[in-house]
């Protein structure tokens, strides 16, 4: 398994390094704007080597043996400006151009020549995305020492933000479980993971609610959706309490997550070809895992819980059907409409737990929770369905600053509750029309279970950016934790 650091000097990043990669803005790579780096000779090359890039729109790279040590030089060019929906931070492009390196044997040094310190930690969760840590392979493949060093476009040594080693651990943790098969993570296995990976974290209790418990306790939505499965359905939570929270007022966020291990799609079964991959269904449950880690390891001034709802959406004898009407911890009952519309149960009531139990004030979730949503704003945006216009601005400027892009939906709860009616429940759990803003309505089905306590909510669906082709990415871990750090106390 690759390993991911930041050099504290080029002198130690050039030590030992068989490929060096310098990425930084096109413009960087002219005669007289290259910084001094790497010594006469081989700044020369990369000035060299840049002019026969083909940037485009999204980055282009090369490289060339060197005949010495280095034995590789690469060259990674990002596109000097962007559209005002991608990030300053050519995030994407870093990723696109490190990953064009990323093969290959011994220590790979990145210079990165960033335009503003900032940008790093954009960079960092990037550059991690091309470097996975789970393999089911028998011969696993051999890892990468990788060291990062960061510099302005004179050469001078760019400082990263506090915690990017964290968040860039927690994005690549995150990552490798939506990579794990169903054969390894289920909703026993999951939650024991996440027990490993809070360990040892000071001021976090963790419970756990599993099985039958789960109607003992109301919550009928992820007890539905994975009673039949071999492994129990049940609700992880976790509590960050910071210190000054036995002195003073703090503010309560809860990070609530799809962990759904596996979607069948239940008694409306997915055909082939649509259930392949679903393994990702728990990407939501991933990143809010990544992100309430990175909170308490940097000793947020929030009190911030964590919600894993986990099931896995089996079939058998006792699978949950259509016409079904199921009780939700909020009180209110759904007919179930589609079997495969599974995760916003699970969410209804986790959100609902966070308010009514924990009493938070501010309650954010992430879920794989629709395809519409990659038809709505692609791979590379989360859908965001957001009650308060502050928080959506938070998120969205969060999400530029460290490369997980965000973008608002229409939050309408007039427009689209309608959606939901059922002659017999209080609300179905799929829509009626679905070209009527399936995302957004999926977001709304959550939001009626919180609608009446007054919280803030926003909730980010991930579909695309959590599992955009073949690998998971760790997406929502960065907006997610950036987000609740840059909150007002």
């Amino acid at each position: 398994m690759s390993s991911i650091g930041f050099a504290s000097s080029i002198k130690s990043l050039l030590k030992g390094a068989k490929t060096v990669l310098v990425v930084g803005p096109e413009q960087v790579f002219g005669k007289k704007k290259f910084p001094k780096l790497l010594g006469k000779k081989l700044d020369a090359l990369a000035v060299e080597l840049a002019k026969d890039v083909s940037v485009g729109d999204l980055g282009g790279a090369a490289k060339t043996l060197t005949g010495s040590e280095p034995r590789q030089l690469a060259v990674g060019l990002l596109p000097n400006r962007v559209s005002r929906y991608n990030t300053p931070t050519r995030a994407e492009s870093v990723r696109r151009v490190v990953a064009s390196s990323a093969g290959g044997k011994g220590k790979l040094a990145i210079i990165l020549v960033a335009d503003e310190a900032e940008h790093i930690l954009a960079h960092a969760v990037a550059i991690g995305r091309c470097f996975p840590q789970y393999s089911g392979k028998s011969k696993a493949p051999r890892g990468r020492r990788v060291q990062i060093f960061a510099v302005d476009r004179q050469g001078k040594p760019l400082a990263a933000p506090t915690g990017t080693a964290k968040v860039v651990q927690a994005v690549r943790d995150s990552a490798e479980l939506v990579d794990m098969p169903p054969s390894e993570l289920n909703p026993e296995t999951f939650a024991a993971k996440a027990r490993e990976l809070l360990d040892g974290l000071k001021n976090v209790e963790i419970t756990e609610i599993v099985g039958d418990e789960l109607l003992e306790n109301g919550c009928g939505g992820i007890h539905g959706v994975g009673r039949c499965a071999l492994a129990a359905p049940r609700l992880v939570v976790a509590t960050y309490t910071p210190a000054r929270a036995a002195e003073e007022e703090v503010r309560h966020i809860a990070l609530v997550g799809k962990g759904v291990t596996y979607d069948t799609g239940g008694l409306h079964l997915k055909p082939r070809g649509a259930m392949e991959g679903m393994k990702c269904d728990m990407g939501g449950a991933a990143a809010v895992l990544g992100a309430f880690r990175v909170l308490a390891q940097r000793g947020c001034a929030h009190k911030v819980s964590l919600l894993l709802c986990l099931a896995e959406n089996a079939i058998g004898p006792a699978s949950y059907k259509p016409d079904d009407i199921l009780t939700l911890h909020s009180g209110k009952t759904v007919e179930i409409n589609n079997t495969d519309a599974e995760g916003r149960l699970c969410l209804g009531d986790g959100v609902s737990w966070a308010a009514r139990e924990l009493e938070a004030d501010t309650v954010f979730t992430a879920a794989t929770l629709t395809g519409a949503q990659m038809v709505s704003t692609g791979l590379l945006h989360g859908a965001l369905y957001c009650a308060d216009e502050g928080l959506e601005a938070a998120m969205v400027a969060a999400g530029k600053r460290c490369g997980d892009l965000v973008h608002p939906l229409p939050f309408a709860p007039e427009f689209y509750r309608q959606e939901f009616s059922s002659v017999v429940a209080d609300m179905c759990n799929s829509v009626r029309n679905r070209m009527n803003a399936q995302s957004a309505c999926a977001g709304q089905f959550v939001y009626n279970h919180v609608a009446d306590t007054g919280v803030r909510f926003a909730h980010l669906d991930l579909a695309g950016p959590a599992f955009p082709k073949d690998r998971g990415t760790g997406f929502g871990v960065a907006v997610l934790s950036e987000t609740i750090l840059g909150l007002d106390s």
